[in-house]
């Protein structure tokens, strides 16, 4: 049994977005997904990307992915790396995919002298945050994620 990793390709795009579908029924977020093929893509593998992804594979099957983008820390002076999901499928879970995964962009980080390696988990996740803590994770407990979206969104750009 053998795990290897790489970047995705073009043709990825379906699984990257079947990944993306399965990850938000585990979360019980399915009907927030709104993105399609088109759009994974463009931003992936247009002519500009801005978001990357890896590809776990376990025996050449696909088992999970990364997703990231470059973020920047102004109190730092360097970029850094926002994870924006990982998955490892259920049959897959349990052989160091996810840690692999994790480690790939940890050394990204190290090798390009990014200044932080930093992801949101959903509260309720206990499975998750374990995993999250045995790399070295701590919580940013004084900061809390805000957005704007939907109608919200469009009233602040009207101003």
């Amino acid at each position: 049994m053998s795990l290897s990793l790489r970047p995705a390709r073009r043709d990825d795009a379906a699984l990257i977005l079947a990944f993306v579908r399965e990850l938000a029924d585990y979360e019980k977020l399915r009907h927030e997904v709104e993105a399609e093929l088109a759009d994974i893509e463009r931003d992936l593998f247009g002519s500009n990307p801005r978001v990357f992804c890896d590809i776990a594979e376990w025996d050449g099957a696909p088992a999970g992915f990364a997703l990231w983008f470059y973020n920047y820390s102004t109190f730092r002076g360097r970029h850094g790396i926002f994870l924006e999901d990982i998955f490892v499928r259920p049959a897959f879970r349990s052989r160091g995919i996810a840690t692999a995964l994790m480690r790939a962009l940890a050394q990204r980080c190290v090798t390009e002298k990014l200044g932080r390696f930093e992801w949101n988990v959903l509260d309720w996740n206990a499975p998750a945050i374990r995993f999250y803590r045995s790399v070295g994770a701590i919580p940013l407990d004084a900061w809390t994620t805000q957005r704007v979206d939907g109608e919200a969104l469009e009233r602040l750009a009207a101003g």
